[in-house]
């Protein structure tokens, strides 16, 4: 899900969900309530979206986005390669401990139970998506680097920071960079 390309109506229904999940939880969450929070009626939530699961499903995709556009940004914002990583990472574990929903979820908040599936047994989605920008950003800085390790490096990039993320420890992002240093050539 593209930010840019997201509606005002969309982004308001996301935002609402967002914010009724993180205090709810899935089986909390109703489509009045989203519809109420966000100034609309309950058949434009249905409208736009067409259920509750893929509400949530897009509430996860917009979120992921979120984190991996600051991420970018992050990496793209400074001259050292593994300083990027360093900023994206500090970015990653300031944005989650600060954002509701995310919060919740990795920190086990209000019915975190059944929303934590999306970052861990149906977190598919979202690990592509930021393997992929991590992957970008080691092909580009290290090209001769085999495209098979590349791959390895950005996943386990991203699956050491979402480890650290749901079972927090007060080194989380010098814990992912001596794993990223370690793989890099």
């Amino acid at each position: 899900m593209k930010l840019d390309a997201v509606t005002q109506l969309t982004r308001a229904l996301l935002d609402a969900a967002a914010d009724l999940l993180a205090a709810r939880g899935f089986r909390g969450l109703r489509m009045a309530d989203v519809a109420t929070r966000a100034g609309v009626s309950r058949q434009t939530v249905y409208n736009e979206f067409g259920n509750k699961e893929r509400i949530v499903d897009a509430v996860a995709r917009y979120k992921t986005e979120q984190f991996l556009a600051g991420v970018r940004e992050r990496l793209a914002g400074t001259p050292d390669p593994v300083d990027g990583i360093r900023e994206a990472m500090r970015f990653v574990f300031s944005l989650a401990a600060e954002d509701p929903l995310t919060n919740s979820v990795l920190a086990g908040g209000t019915r975190a139970e059944d929303v934590l599936p999306l970052v861990t047994t149906k977190g598919g989605p979202v690990l592509a998506a930021a393997t992929a920008v991590f992957l970008e950003h080691v092909r580009a800085h290290w090209p001769r680097v085999p495209a098979e390790r590349a791959e390895l490096i950005a996943e386990t990039v991203v699956r050491t920071a979402i480890s650290h993320l749901l079972t927090p420890t007060r080194h989380g992002v010098d814990a992912v960079m001596a794993v990223t240093t370690a793989l890099l050539p």
